[in-house]
């Protein structure tokens, strides 16, 4: 169910992705928004009333500008708020937003609650490696100041959750420091590292910002400010690969023929580290599947977010997390 009025182009890139997910993947979507706007738009697709698409009417929209604590209480109305009442009352899956952050997920919190064996949820991103596989960075944003103990669960419920996503039996977790040594790092990361090697986890222990990409490890995990930086550092990096790789190719004939006969590779490069090919930012710890993604989300990204979230949902990823959770701490007291 995307909010249909997050993204900075809204409500063009959240339509048309809906559209194409329901047509690829026979996945049935729920637009959240105010309905005329939605139906003017929609219908623009004559083919669009084949598909199972609905619309679920919300009066008001938080927008970027909005503070989010304020916005969340003031506009009960919101697409954010209706579309997580509906996750919470199992009328829906799951909630997608390319809307504001924050906003997201303070409304998450306060519609669908959190688990009670977790003190603060994460946002989790899927990263692209060097071997062809896949890594996962936790917490994206969720969480700008941390204590040891709330990297100690973000490292449970990333296990959790890539051992569900994937099919991996025993994932490699490591917490992201400046150096491998067990000592590296400031006084956040020394401190985790004395608790997550006492989880019944498969800890590798500290990793660098390097090993994000190469494969070694599978849940790489840190603070929200920390990750976060990371996160866009990475989007950054690869737009640069794009921009430069592009530019260099249309130089001259000579190159611009290399890349005609080589067009395919050239394809699968740039797929494999566009961020829009893997979804959204699932916020792991609530009570439901609710994924953030960018505000400057295209079609593919929706797409795509919705595809995932579907995947997320069928694999029961927020039971398994709670199940587990409560079974790894079972006495474990939650800190506010």
């Amino acid at each position: 169910m995307p909010d249909a009025m997050g993204s900075d182009r809204a409500p063009k890139p959240e339509i048309e992705g809906a559209i194409q997910a329901a047509r690829r993947f026979g996945i049935p979507v729920a637009l959240v928004g105010p309905e005329e706007t939605l139906k003017s738009e929609l219908w623009r697709h004559p083919f669009a009333r084949s598909l199972p698409i609905s619309i679920i009417h919300a009066s008001e929209v938080i927008t970027m500008d909005d503070k989010a604590v304020q916005a969340v209480r003031a506009k009960r109305d919101s697409s954010m708020r209706v579309g997580l009442r509906l996750v919470r009352e199992g009328r829906a899956g799951a909630f997608i937003s390319a809307g504001n952050t924050g906003a997201a997920m303070a409304t998450a919190k306060m519609v669908l609650g959190g688990l009670p064996s977790v003190d603060r949820p994460a946002l989790v991103a899927i990263m692209p490696t060097s071997i062809g596989t896949v890594s996962t960075l936790l917490d994206v944003g969720a969480n700008v100041d941390c204590k040891p103990h709330n990297l100690e669960q973000f490292a449970m419920m990333g296990e959790i959750y890539f051992r569900s996503m994937f099919n991996v039996a025993r994932p490699r977790v490591g917490l992201l420091s400046i150096g491998e040594e067990e000592g590296k790092g400031n006084e956040l990361t020394r401190e985790s590292f004395l608790l997550l090697k006492q989880l019944p986890l498969n800890f590798v222990g500290n990793v660098e910002g390097r090993d994000i990409y190469s494969g070694k490890v599978d849940v790489i995990v840190t603070d929200g400010f920390i990750g976060n930086v990371a996160l866009k550092t990475s989007e950054g990096v690869a737009n640069l690969v794009r921009a430069t790789l592009k530019e260099t190719l249309a130089a001259t004939i000579t190159r611009q023929v290399g890349y005609l006969l080589s067009r395919s590779a050239f394809s699968d490069f740039k797929k494999r580290i566009d961020h829009t090919e893997y979804g959204g930012a699932p916020l792991l710890g609530v009570k439901g599947a609710c994924f953030v993604t960018h505000g400057s989300s295209n079609v593919n990204a929706i797409k795509n977010a919705i595809r995932v979230a579907a995947d997320f949902v069928d694999r029961n990823i927020t039971s398994n997390i709670e199940t587990e959770m409560a079974a790894l701490r079972p006495a474990a007291a939650v800190t506010p």
